[in-house]
């Protein structure tokens, strides 16, 4: 149990970042496929577009619930990796404790809103009266599974922050294999449709959610949920959220984007373009989803040394993120670009919903190369505990940059030569394809001055805070 609680900050880096970092990218990539799922049964159904459509209206509250797991469980888990590697046990299990029941609470009243409001909401993130009667069908199933989803997103960084990568990857496999294996019966067994992808969602989250559990309450985690500490202490609870404001506003701006998103894309393209949102968020997620499986194999390795002031393993230990996400978001970015029809096939049968969606994916991804650079820098920031200007950075790509830009660039250049020109083989499929263009080229102008911006102020911090000497705490 010493070795597993101390190899942080003694192995070597490349090694330990492999140890941790693949089962979390094969988790990510699991995950990836987890969310998947539903949308590729979905999107093979008669109705598919219709029904792609109504799950994409419906995607920003799924988004909103992820974001509170982040405030609470991405906010805590770092928190708890630093004390870990101060030598405070103790105060790293108050932390998970009080994580744990700030997770149940929020599970519990996210669950009553979204059953109440969830009409307006609906309407709200750009439904209409084709979209709605399933949007209402797939939302009003996925909010009983509220809670288990907060338990099993949030506190499953708890276990991938002790370092125990491998159960924390277990966690996710299980739930998407469940997905995987209960989707094709709900959805076309049992003829419940968007319905039975819903139930599918739940019931393996819940599943997940259990197996969280009995690892942090059994013997083999380092850190234990406590009963001296259900009891919220106000001031980690607000360290908590301090930290975790971050991710949840990148969560929740997340939101904010699908539907800002949703409501351009019909305003110009009508439900094809809508439906077309969901195939892009999907296949951002086959990109974004395995460098946040890296950059979760490097939180622990960064906290904890950060905690114990050993700063030369913090520096070797991003260099090399760093050069791996980039690499990896160039290739993987790419790669889908290339291979646009294909990738897009995967989640619909219609071939004009496909011609027009392999068109926008070309569009929707041409910042994704450097994007690899803004997610390196910006999840160290949350490791290293930098909770203001990790918020700020934050707050710069999607609410400064990307959402005023879908609404102002079918103004500033949707009139434009440029326009017309990218637009003209899908102009004849939508209202006003060169709009359509415009809207969807907010993405990448955002994604390139986003890692820009975010680079260079990790570089101001990493030359002021992580040149200093080390000053290992010993055990």
């Amino acid at each position: 149990m010493k070795l597993e609680k101390n190899k942080l900050g003694y192995e070597k880096i490349s090694k330990l970042l492999l140890s941790l970092a693949i089962p979390s990218i094969i988790a990510q990539l699991v995950n990836v496929l987890y969310n998947m799922v539903d949308r590729i049964y979905i999107g093979q159904m008669s109705d598919g577009t219709l029904a792609m459509a109504s799950l994409s209206v419906a995607l920003p509250i799924l988004t909103f619930v992820t974001a509170f797991t982040n405030l609470v469980g991405v906010g805590g888990a770092p928190l708890c990796a630093i004390r870990m590697g101060e030598k405070r046990q103790d105060k790293a299990e108050e932390i998970m404790t009080n994580s744990f029941v700030m997770l149940i609470g929020l599970g519990f009243i996210l669950t009553i809103i979204i059953l109440i409001f969830k009409e307006p909401l609906l309407l709200l993130f750009g439904a209409n009266e084709e979209t709605l009667p399933q949007a209402i069908s797939y939302i009003s199933i996925y909010a009983l599974g509220t809670v288990f989803v907060q338990i099993t997103l949030g506190m499953n960084a708890y276990i991938n922050t002790q370092g125990f990568a491998k159960m924390g990857m277990c966690t996710v496999m299980i739930g998407a294999i469940l997905n995987i294996i209960l989707d094709p019966i709900f959805i076309f067994g049992l003829n419940m449709g968007v319905s039975g992808a819903a139930l599918a969602t739940i019931l393996a989250q819940g599943v997940s959610a259990l197996w969280v559990l009995v690892f942090l309450f059994g013997k083999k985690s380092i850190i234990k949920i406590r009963k001296q500490y259900v009891k919220l202490n106000l001031r980690i609870c607000f360290s908590i959220i301090s930290l975790g404001i971050s991710p949840f506003v990148m969560g929740s701006t997340e939101s904010l984007l699908q539907i800002s998103f949703n409501n351009q894309l019909s305003l110009y393209g009508g439900t094809m373009a809508v439906a077309t949102m969901a195939i892009l968020l999907s296949l951002w997620q086959f990109i974004t989803l395995p460098l946040q499986g890296l950059c979760q194999g490097a939180q622990p390795i960064l906290s904890y040394n950060y905690g114990a002031k050993n700063y030369t393993r913090v520096r070797e230990t991003f260099k090399l993120v760093f050069k791996l996400c980039l690499g990896f978001a160039i290739i993987a970015g790419g790669s889908v670009m290339i291979f646009s029809k294909f990738f897009v096939s995967i989640f619909a049968s219609d071939p004009q919903t496909i011609e027009f969606a392999s068109w926008a994916l070309r569009i929707y991804l041409l910042g994704s190369g450097i994007f690899g650079a803004q997610i390196a820098c910006q999840q160290s920031f949350m490791a290293l505990g930098q909770a203001k200007i990790s918020l700020c950075m934050a707050i710069t790509r999607k609410i400064i940059l990307l959402i005023p830009l879908i609404y102002i660039f079918p103004y500033l250049i949707g009139g434009t030569s440029l326009a017309s020109m990218m637009s003209s083989g899908i102009a004849p499929m939508v209202k006003d394809g060169a709009s359509v263009f415009a809207v969807l080229f907010a993405e990448p102008v955002s994604d390139i001055l986003a890692a820009c911006i975010t680079t260079y102020m990790f570089i101001r911090f990493y030359k002021k805070e992580l040149k200093q000497p080390d000053q290992v705490i010993e055990s």
